[in-house]
């Protein structure tokens, strides 16, 4: 049986947060006046971060939160906030026993949009209930809506990425050269993944090609990333069923309808037949 909290008249209660960063790191604070580990994550004490009152509902319609703190922790800096390394991370909000280590997640969703001014930052949070939102019937379209290497492509995605280095950056163009000079064509809608460096963690899409070898990358680049740098990169597709059966194969798999008349055949002005 679950415990009932704030039953008694005085309780060894504090909150904590967590988050999940997309790149992998896990970061966990307190309300409490020193550090607590529990769930294998050390808690810090964090009394400049604090969430905001929490709603929920019995209903269909989603719950609210928000997260408001200083930007004071050396886990939570302008440069990661500005770099995006925060944006779609898990956030669990719960209450623990600082005695016994006890807890419970009261809250449970994701980091949407995080604003910042004048050292302070704020962060919407959406449950878990918002993905109730979501429409999933799919609409018919000329090009296929899987992911490329996703759930319905089906295609194994280590045979379409790989290991490269970095040869140079360009600041003014936004691209990074490789060592290994990759085929535009082939990347071009793909992804970048930097392993090692100032961004490592960080993915960013491939837009196009420089001109001149580079590959123009979709986010802010870190001009501090040294050469060598390893980054990991994924090839791209455009989606297009000539593409998917000619080069990948994988025609059967093609989640879209390239043959369907569009609404142009319905807006056509008749005329004679010949």
């Amino acid at each position: 049986m679950s415990r009932v909290w704030f039953a008694a008249d005085l309780e060894t209660a504090a909150t904590f947060w967590r988050i999940l960063r997309r790149d992998g790191v896990t970061l966990g604070f307190t309300s409490h006046d020193r550090d607590l580990w529990f769930d294998g994550v050390l808690h810090r004490a964090s009394p400049g971060m604090v969430p905001s009152a929490i709603r929920r509902s019995a209903d269909f319609e989603p719950d609210s939160a928000e997260a408001r703190g200083a930007i004071t922790h050396e886990a939570i800096t302008s440069a990661d906030l500005a770099a995006g390394r925060f944006d779609g991370a898990q956030v669990r909000i719960g209450v623990v026993d600082w005695e016994s280590g006890e807890h419970e997640v009261l809250y449970a969703g994701t980091m949407g949009a995080v604003s910042e001014e004048d050292g302070q930052f704020t962060a919407g949070l959406a449950s878990r209930k918002a993905e109730l939102e979501r429409d999933f019937v799919p609409r018919t379209s000329p090009s296929c809506r899987a992911a490329f290497c996703g759930p319905g492509c089906n295609l194994n995605a280590p045979l379409f990425t790989h290991e490269m280095t970095l040869a140079a950056l360009d600041e003014a163009a936004n691209s990074a050269t490789l060592e290994e000079a990759p085929d535009p064509a082939i990347f071009a809608g793909g992804t970048l993944r930097w392993l090692d460096g100032p961004q490592a963690g960080l993915t960013a899409g491939i837009m196009a090609n420089d001109g001149s070898g580079g590959l123009v990358l979709d986010v802010p680049i870190d001009t501090t990333a040294a050469a060598g740098t390893r980054v990991l990169l994924r090839e791209g597709c455009d989606h297009t069923l000539e593409t998917c059966a000619t080069r990948f194969g994988n025609a059967v798999n093609f989640r879209g309808e390239p043959f369907l008349p569009g609404n142009d055949l319905l807006t056509r002005y008749p005329g004679p037949v010949q």
